[in-house]
């Protein structure tokens, strides 16, 4: 696709499509490629860019660009958030128009001279300040943490448009570029986009939410995926009932067994979880699908995994799932390990450590079996079960 596309009237799409891209910010899997959306705003005074495009994409960013306008003729750049992605072109926009101002929270302004390593004009906008383009009036929302200390929203009221960055994006490449127009449901880009960039920040985004909410918005541009212009209300309230903090009382119990023994554990963990009246979900987490375990693990109080010790270590199943968990996101949760082990047990060690770094409280002590499970050890694991779930509502 060539040329830029019309968002409303004087205001542009000029980003970049990149339909290859399958990790993202290394942890971040992008099936569906990802876009970095620009935006010309032309009032009858000002003209704006908001935000740029990534550093790779500058020749198919200032071709877009140039097909609406020139770099020359850019009077502010507005930069909603600075992480390379959205700015890593601005070095090369700047050798072609020093003179435009640059526009940001101070963060932002802080944060992109040391991503240029150069000198230019710029302007640090606070909470609710606007800036007139003439007959367009850009008004700045602070909602620092989405995802970084630095971001902000542009609103535009004459256009009932809201730029937000990060928020309310997805990592979704189709030419269409419009929700309305694209045929394929983009909803699971949607959530794990949220889940993996805006989920520890959900009280940040409840006061975003709170901050925009008497907006009148007819048109949400984020800054990856499809540019929001139909059901604005359904993608809000996606994040509101995202944002929420309710705890069921489930206890999830992942485990890996080489030899049957650690399996054996997770089976009488099972049962006394289940004998103290709270909801133990099961997995064996070679097979088990990982997105589940986590959804699961996300809305738990508690979540006790089973570990042999292999060379001094868990094993890489149960590492998988512990990388994923982020102290901000899964707050509050408790945590507890058992397993079975031959002479060191260090595979339990290295799982409470974990645990530590997450600063997940642990109510009983570790579980550690030698081999292979006795009856009398049986009903270890059995009372271990029951009693870290007892612990999980005190």
């Amino acid at each position: 696709m060539k040329g830029h596309l019309k968002v409303k009237e004087d205001i542009f799409w000029v980003g970049a499509l990149d339909f290859d891209i399958r990790t993202f910010d290394v942890v971040m899997y992008t099936e569906y490629g990802t876009t970095y959306n620009s935006y010309v705003v032309k009032g009858s005074e000002k003209t704006v860019l908001i935000e740029a495009a990534k550093g790779k994409f500058f020749e198919e960013h200032l071709e877009r660009l140039n097909d609406i306008t020139t770099p020359e003729k850019i009077d502010y750049l507005v930069v909603n958030h600075t992480e390379p992605d959205h700015t890593g072109s601005i070095e090369k926009l700047l050798d072609i128009n020093p003179n435009m101002t640059i526009i940001g929270s101070a963060f932002a302004i802080k944060f992109l001279k040391e991503i240029t390593n150069k000198d230019f004009k710029s302007k640090i906008v606070k909470d609710g300040e606007e800036i007139s383009l003439g007959n367009k009036t850009l008004t700045f929302l602070s909602v620092p943490f989405l995802h970084w200390p630095d971001s902000m929203y542009t609103y535009i009221k004459e256009d009932k448009t809201l730029f937000t960055c990060d928020s309310f994006g997805c990592h979704y490449c189709d030419e269409k570029v419009f929700n309305d127009l694209i045929e394929g449901d983009f909803l699971d880009a949607y959530k794990y986009y949220f889940d993996c960039i805006m989920g520890p920040f959900k009280d940040y985004i409840k006061n975003a939410l709170d901050k925009i909410k008497d907006l009148e918005i007819e048109t949400i541009c984020p800054g990856h995926g499809p540019v929001l212009r139909t059901d604005i209300e359904k993608y809000v309230k996606y994040y509101e009932e995202w944002c929420k903090n309710d705890k069921i009382d489930e206890i999830v119990i992942g485990y890996v067994s080489s030899y049957g023994y650690t399996k054996v554990l997770a089976e009488e963990v099972f049962k006394g979880v289940e004998a103290s009246g709270i909801k133990p979900k099961l997995y064996d987490l070679e097979t088990a699908d990982k997105e589940e375990v986590l959804s699961n693990i996300g809305v738990a109080k508690g979540l006790l995994i089973g570990t042999p010790t292999i060379a001094d270590d868990t094993l890489p199943p149960i590492w998988d799932i512990l990388v994923s968990l982020n102290a901000n996101v899964h707050k509050g949760l408790k945590a507890g390990v058992f397993g079975s082990y031959g002479w060191n047990g260090a595979g339990i060690t290295n799982v409470e450590g974990r645990f530590k770094q997450l600063k997940f409280k642990m109510p009983v002590e570790s579980l550690k079996i030698t081999l292979n499970p006795s009856l009398e050890q049986k009903e270890q694991a059995y009372n271990f079960g029951k009693e870290f779930a007892n612990n999980i509502n005190m």
